[in-house]
This record gives structure tokens, C-alpha cells and sequence, in this order.
């Protein structure tokens, strides 16, 4: 699989596109067959750890919660956020077992407020877990964050620079959920804390068998009531899991539009036909608020296609109405020859900034094209809109400095921050970094930090 992930990143750098002739007349590129060995290598993995927690049904999280109370924030350091006024409190959630996914105008909902929590969506072939840290960072700086609750293989119909619509359903599925259950954390552990103090009164005046409980039990008690108020309070635990299995991934892979082999007839994305994504989505309650959005990566440019009005791929996904701030880490965002670009062009034909949401774009400097290793020589050729083979150019060691910021081009009143020495990816924490990324790995056991380490956060996450 690792050697895979290599051979296409090489194969789409180097924009080889030398062909084998099949039987019938018709061709197939030699990343194409990449692609369809590393699908067909994951799929088989995934089948047996992930099928059957994709099935489980989101019972635990269909109950009656508090409603939130609105309260205004008191001012906070603008780059520290030690703030405690975290925005998360519940409402009755009554989830349905699916929701629509096909073609929606959208535009109906209300002027809603901005309220501080925040929703990470992974790069490309990365998930929930390797973004867990960053979100509880996040979390306990005085964002309340949750992540995108998807797997890696979860791309897997997204390869070849095919359609973004199974991602933006989950975005969609997300931040809906999250701006549902808008309230306040501060009040939300206040009343925990009552909570556990009146269990424990009427523990205490419990006669159980006629025995005094002692001060050790008491303690114990406490103990362990206070773990499950800090699991309680975690935020990720208020967005459900949706339903979504292999059999379900191969059939998007199958039908997903665009990319090198034009699936659909076209690699536009003007021209995708009118296709719904598998996957069934519990409904949310209705939105109370705002909230932003943390791309990494691919992310960030893919939120961008969600916070647009525009008619992506049969949806017109409104994301603007329910965002109010976007935060893009090392993302690509400068157009590139081929078919992965192509939403990227799509995105860059709009102001997103004409919706009110605001914008900032994050990028790395320190990692040269010409001494960081083979990934990032070819990651940079591979953004690089005049084909170059990416030696001459620095970044965070896969996105180039021009294209992490050329979201400005498109919108001049984003803003955007460039971080000197700082890496793209947490490599030398997630299994197979030293065979995908030798060079880029141990630049980061050496000590030099990526997007995600909680000083970098502090100058970034700021800015929210």
C-alpha cells in the first residue's frame, strides 16, 4: 500500500501519462491502474475493521439535551484564547436515518450567530484519527473542535481528481450537526458539576445496607464521576457516526465523476451529471449558529466548494450560510495543469469573501524542492503551474509558498500567514511516514513542527 501511495505520487508529479493499449481499443493511464490497485488493496483491508462499527446505529446519541443559553464572550487574549466560554450545548436531537443528498437549491436559512467552535476537515487520504490531537488542542485553547468523523479510506471514490461530492457530504454532515448543538461549555461543566454534587448527596444519605459511606468512597466516587464529565464534555462525542460501508465506497468509486478517466463524460466540474454519493447521514436539528472551518490540505481548498452557492456536481451546497470563518493549513490553492486541479480551478472563479466569511490561509516555509527528498520535489512539480520538476521552489514540504497563498488572488480581502520552519504533516506520528516521507519524517522526530504542534496553533488559531 505504501509503495502505492509513492508510485502514484511520483506517477502524478512527473505527469506520466504513457498508456497500455487494452484489448478493445480503449487505453488506460498508468496512474489510472495505480489508482485501481491501491482502491482495490484498501478495500479489502477496511472490509474487516471497518464494516461493522459502519453499520452501528446512532441510538446513543438520540437524546434530550439542554437547550443552550446565549451569553457573551468577554474579551480574550486575541493569540492565546484561554478562554473558557466554549460554545456547546445540545439541543433534542431527533435524528432521522438519512437525509437528502441529491439536488438543493438551499439559501433558506436565517441570519444565524458566529459562535466559537470549529470543524477540522483532513487532507487528502488522512482521517478523524490522525486530526484527533490537533481538535482536543483546539479544544483546550477555547475552541471547542470536532473532526470530520471519517477514514482514510473514505477517498478512496476522490482518486484520480474525480468529483469532491462524497467529502462534501461530509463536511456538510459535520458542520450541521455542530452548529446544532451551539451553547455554552462554561455552563454546560456547571451544571456537570451540580450534577455530580447532587449524586453524591444522595449517595451519601443512601442507606446501602445500612453502611456509612467514608470519606475514601466519597473521594473515589468523585473520582470517577469527573472522567466521565471530561468524556461528556468532549465535543467530538455530539457529532453521530454515519452509516458507511465498502460496499458503499466501491459503488462511488464506480460512479464518482470526473478525473483522468472522465467518468460521466467530463473532467469539469460544470459538467458532472447529477449523481448522489451512498452513505445515510442522520438528520441534525435546526442550526443555532455559525461555526468555522479548518481545512488541511485538500481540505481546505474542498471547503472552499462548500461555503460556495454555485451548483457543484448537481448540489448547491450553501456551506456560507452555516460558516463564518474558513482557516486553510497548506492547502493548494493556486491553479496546476491536470485533472486534480480541476475543482481547484472551480473554486478559484469566486469571491468567497462576498459572503461575509472570513478567511485566512496558512502556509510553511523551511522545506527546499531540492534537499527535503522525493516527495516534496515532486509534490511542489506537481502544484506548479508551469511544469517545472519543483527543485527551485520552498514550502512545507508538499505545498508550494505560491499556491498555500494564492487564495488571495481570488480574494484580496482574505488574509493569510506564512509560518517560517514549519512542516506540512505530523510524519513520524502516523504508521508508514519513514517508507512515504523518509526525509520529511525525520525532519520532524528532529524536533521541527508541523500545523498542528500547539505553539504553531497558538499563531494560527488566533487569528479564529
Amino acid at each position: 500500500i505504501l509503495l502505492s501511495f509513492q508510485t502514484i505520487e511520483t506517477t502524478n508529479s512527473c505527469n506520466i501519462t504513457s498508456s497500455v493499449k487494452m484489448g478493445s481499443g480503449t487505453s488506460l493511464s498508468r496512474s489510472t491502474k495505480y489508482y485501481i490497485s491501491l482502491a482495490v488493496t484498501l478495500a479489502a483491508i477496511s472490509s474487516s475493521t471497518r464494516t461493522a462499527s459502519a453499520f452501528q446505529a446512532t441510538d446513543s446519541y438520540q437524546q434530550t439535551h439542554r437547550r443552550p443559553v446565549q451569553t457573551s464572550n468577554p474579551k480574550s487574549n486575541p493569540t492565546k484564547h484561554r478562554s473558557r466560554n466554549f460554545y456547546l450545548g445540545s439541543s433534542a436531537r431527533k435524528a432521522t436515518p438519512s437525509r437528502s443528498s441529491g439536488l438543493n437549491e438551499g439559501g433558506t436559512l436565517p441570519n444565524l450567530p458566529n459562535i466559537r467552535a470549529a470543524v477540522i476537515v483532513p487532507g487528502f487520504l488522512t482521517g478523524k484519527s490522525e486530526f484527533e490531537p490537533l481538535a482536543a488542542s483546539l479544544t483546550s485553547k477555547g475552541i471547542p473542535t470536532v473532526v470530520v468523523p471519517m477514514g482514510n479510506w473514505h477517498w478512496l471514490p476522490c482518486l484520480g481528481g474525480r468529483s469532491m461530492r462524497p467529502m462534501l457530504e461530509r463536511i456538510d454532515f459535520t458542520v450541521r450537526h455542530l452548529a446544532a448543538v451551539a451553547g455554552n461549555l462554561g455552563d454546560f461543566e456547571r451544571v456537570s458539576q451540580e450534577g455530580l454534587e447532587k449524586s453524591l448527596e444522595v449517595a451519601l444519605n443512601s442507606p446501602e445496607a445500612g453502611q456509612v459511606m467514608t470519606r475514601e468512597k466519597v473521594e473515589l466516587m468523585k473520582e470517577d464521576t469527573t472522567k466521565i464529565n471530561t468524556k461528556q464534555s468532549d465535543p467530538q462525542l455530539l457529532i453521530p457516526d454515519f452509516s458507511y460501508n465498502i460496499f458503499d465506497c466501491w459503488q462511488d468509486f464506480r460512479n464518482n465523476p470526473g478525473g483522468v478517466l472522465k467518468v460521466g463524460g467530463s473532467a469539469e466540474v460544470e459538467e458532472y451529471p447529477l449523481w448522489v454519493p451512498k452513505g445515510s447521514f442522520p438528520e441534525a436539528p435546526e442550526p443555532m449558529g455559525k461555526v468555522a472551518l479548518i481545512g488541511h490540505s485538500a481540505g481546505g481548498w474542498i471547503c472552499r466548494a462548500y461555503l460556495s452557492s454555485r451548483n457543484y456536481g448537481g448540489k448547491k451546497y450553501n456551506g456560507h450560510e452555516l460558516v463564518h470563518s474558513l482557516i486553510t493549513l497548506g492547502s493548494p490553492h493556486g491553479n496546476a495543469p491536470g485533472p486534480a486541479f480541476k475543482g481547484v480551478e472551480w473554486v478559484n472563479r469566486e469571491d468567497l469573501t462576498s459572503y461575509g466569511v472570513r478567511a485566512l490561509a496558512v502556509g510553511g516555509t523551511g522545506y527546499k524542492g531540492d534537499s527535503s527528498g522525493t516527495l516534496t520535489k515532486n509534490s511542489y512539480a506537481f502544484c506548479c503551474p508551469i511544469g517545472t520538476d519543483g527543485s527551485q521552489y520552498d514550502g512545507d514540504g508538499v505545498t508550494p509558498i505560491e499556491s498555500a497563498l494564492a487564495m488571495k488572488q481570488v480574494m484580496p480581502d482574505s488574509d493569510e500567514m506564512l509560518l517560517d520552519d514549519v512542516g506540512h504533516f505530523c510524519w513520524s506520528d502516523v504508521f508508514g511516514g519513514e517508507t512515504l516521507a523518509p526525509e520529511l519524517t525525520q525532519f520532524h522526530k528532529d524536533g521541527r513542527p508541523w500545523y498542528g504542534d500547539d505553539d504553531i496553533i497558538e499563531k494560527w488559531g488566533g487569528w479564529l
